[in-house]
């Protein structure tokens, strides 16, 4: 028995490549990238830092003197204006909707603290007592361009009135 020429054998890698490339347009088009924010907020400084979550999260931002703008983000949607008296109500549905949501202050650090206060007591008063405050992570060796957004924990074991 005479042996013939064996061909070899080859994986077509075509179908492979194709897939690939369809994931890669896939994940490409359903990204989600975060929302501009609606006024320039320059942080205060801090010398701990914790990353922000990137879900389960409602930023409260606060801009400067003295038009001390509110905004409200709750990931991923975008930043939309909001008012004092909006808030309470707004903290309430919020924490219905997603009873695991994280609540972070983002004020200027030229805002009036008044109206960091009066947002605090509207925590107080819907029984959100655990919040962060952003601000800009302060290291002595590393020079002020790269200072990364970070968290500062509170948690205020406040009193009910």
């Amino acid at each position: 028995m005479a042996h013939g020429k064996h061909k070899p054998v080859m994986i077509d890698m075509t179908p492979m490549v194709d897939i690939a490339f369809l994931l890669l347009i896939f994940f490409m088009a359903t990204t989600q990238f975060k929302a501009p924010e609606s006024i320039p907020i320059l942080l205060p400084e801090s010398h701990s830092a914790i990353k922000l979550p990137e879900s389960d999260v409602v930023i409260l931002t606060v801009g400067p003197k003295p038009e001390n703008a509110l905004f409200w983000r709750l990931e991923p949607q975008p930043e939309v204006g909001i008012e004092m008296v909006e808030m309470e109500n707004a903290l309430v549905e919020a924490r219905i909707r997603n009873p695991r949501l994280r609540i972070a202050i983002k004020a200027h650090k030229d805002a009036e603290f008044g109206v960091i206060s009066d947002m605090m007591e509207i925590l107080q008063k819907t029984n959100n007592t655990r919040f962060n405050l952003v601000t800009n992570f302060e290291d002595d060796t590393a020079s002020s361009d790269d200072e990364p957004t970070s968290l500062r924990p509170v948690n205020h074991d406040l009193v009910r009135r």
